[in-house]
């Protein structure tokens, strides 16, 4: 059992970031998925994290969303531990309804969609806000038109998602996860289960949301030129670790690290 009195019961003083990875770790067996990761994400930034297969990357998003429990350290978001809560002046392991509560306040989307084939587009974007936030139907309406609309998905408000390509679902699956009002968005592969020719309708929501709203954000992707075009940071994942982090420019141009220059040179040649 980790001895956590070291670690604060709430963040405080100035610049506290929207999301922080302390010491954070995670395996499975002799398999080590991430390493003592340390990660402070600030408020509005857009961050995203490349890497080869198996460095960690979704294993981070898969954590902030509660999904994989960690095996080590400590998650906060806005302030607040993700993955433990106080109790008699220290921190424990969260329990289910804590860690109900406290997601709340993160939406993700993931790269298959995972819309409610029953439901329509705008019954997608209502579940959540008359189900778990408590909203009359007519304020979630008035919500998910607004998302949808956004979206450019207003029009396709009524169809299920049978009826809708993979760029339209992706779009209201933005709309539905939007609806929460999350503080911070996740972004898993969103683009790679997708047509080439309908990736720049999920691409141009997302820059838009950049600029549109106030939203911390995380992404994992393959798509380096959307990365660099998008993010305010860039991180480069390898063995469980951030191998090397800095701006896009920056990271894509003059890389630093042996393994980053390998992998973007091997991605280059794949292109």
């Amino acid at each position: 059992m980790e001895d956590l009195t070291s670690y604060p019961l709430e963040l405080t003083g100035p610049d506290i970031p929207m999301v922080r990875f302390l010491n954070v770790r995670k395996s499975y067996g002799e398999l080590i998925v991430l390493d003592n990761l340390n990660l402070d994400i600030s408020p509005n930034e857009m961050v995203t994290i490349i890497g080869p297969s198996g460095s960690g990357k979704t294993t981070v998003l898969r954590m902030l969303m509660t999904l994989e429990t960690i095996g080590g350290g400590v998650i906060y978001v806005d302030g607040k531990p993700l993955t433990h809560m106080p109790k008699n002046g220290a921190l424990v392991p969260a329990d289910a309804r804590y860690l109900r509560k406290a997601r709340s306040s993160i939406g993700m989307c993931f790269q298959h969609f995972n819309l409610f084939p029953h439901m329509t587009a705008l019954q997608n974007c209502m579940e959540g806000p008359v189900q778990v936030l408590g909203l009359s139907g007519r304020e979630a309406r008035e919500r998910a038109e607004e998302l949808l609309m956004m979206v450019g998905m207003i029009d396709k408000k009524d169809q299920h998602p049978s009826r809708l390509s993979g760029g339209q679902q992706q779009r209201v699956a933005i709309a539905r996860a939007l609806a929460m009002r999350p503080k911070v968005m996740l972004f898993d592969e969103v683009t790679s289960a997708l047509d080439p020719e309908v990736i720049g309708e999920v691409t141009n929501v997302i820059r838009d949301l950049t600029t549109r709203h106030s939203l911390t954000m995380l992404m994992v992707t393959h798509q380096m030129g959307f990365a660099r075009d998008i993010s305010d940071r860039v991180c480069f994942f390898f063995g469980g670790k951030i191998e090397e982090q800095d701006s896009p420019d920056e990271l894509f141009s003059n890389p630093k690290s042996k393994r980053t220059q390998q992998f973007l040179s091997a991605v280059k040649a794949a292109d």
